[in-house]
């Protein structure tokens, strides 16, 4: 029985409230970057994530422009989609945007309020838009 997901499955999963990890291949030959961070992504567009300026992640991400991104349930039945893609965008955090992927992983008060508190500092973070390319999936539901 196959256990990939369809379009719609991987879309939906992937639009769903995880904590991705974004992997960045290293130009100088060291190991891949992996780092867990909030990202947004609605069915057929880009994954949006932000980042500070001088982040490693964002200098390898604009050194080799492409990457690969991972979500995944933790609890049986295990699920992830991983994709990969180029990074199609890269432009300065938007505030509005930063609030509301806040909101979504913090809740109302606790992430308003952290929006707050680094409001000042988002002229030092810019958003990568990630565009999927490549998709592997598995759903261990499907096998049962």
């Amino acid at each position: 029985m196959a256990t990939t997901m369809t379009v719609e499955e991987r879309e939906a999963f992937l639009a769903d409230l995880h904590v991705g990890v974004l992997s960045i291949a290293d130009a100088e030959g060291r190991g891949p970057l992996q780092v867990p961070i909030g990202y947004d992504y609605a069915p057929g567009g880009d994954i949006r994530i932000s980042t500070k300026v001088t982040s490693r992640k964002l200098q390898l991400a604009r050194a080799v422009g492409r990457v690969s991104f991972l979500v995944q349930t933790e609890v049986f039945p295990y699920r992830y989609v991983c994709v990969e893609g180029p990074v199609v965008l890269d432009e300065p955090t938007d505030p509005e945007e930063h609030r509301a992927r806040s909101v979504r992983y913090l809740g109302e008060a606790i992430g308003g309020a952290y929006a707050d508190a680094v409001k000042s500092v988002l002229p030092q973070f810019v958003t990568l838009a990630i565009r999927p390319e490549r998709w592997r999936t598995y759903d261990a539901s499907k096998s049962m």
